[in-house]
């Protein structure tokens, strides 16, 4: 496997940029130059994150999420 991140990921299983292989993996994201734990999809090349806030749930079970644009570093923490 290679040691580059993918341009977009989520860790929903039903998005098309769910990736399990390199989800395995350990990977950090520092979004705006702080490290984050609560990302639930990324892009780089348009430049936002979503994220989950607070512990709310949709109607099916997802945390409820919120896109925020601004800087985004993905890497392999290990």
């Amino acid at each position: 496997m290679s040691d580059e991140l993918p341009d977009r990921l989520s860790v929903d299983p039903n998005s098309p940029f769910y990736d399990e292989k390199v989800l395995s993996r350990d990977i950090g994201i520092r979004f705006k130059g702080v490290e984050k734990t609560n990302i639930e999809e990324y892009c780089v090349s348009e430049g936002w994150v979503r994220m989950a806030v607070g512990s709310a749930k949709d109607r099916h079970g997802n945390p409820v999420t919120m896109k925020f644009s601004g800087t985004v570093e993905p890497y392999f923490k290990s």
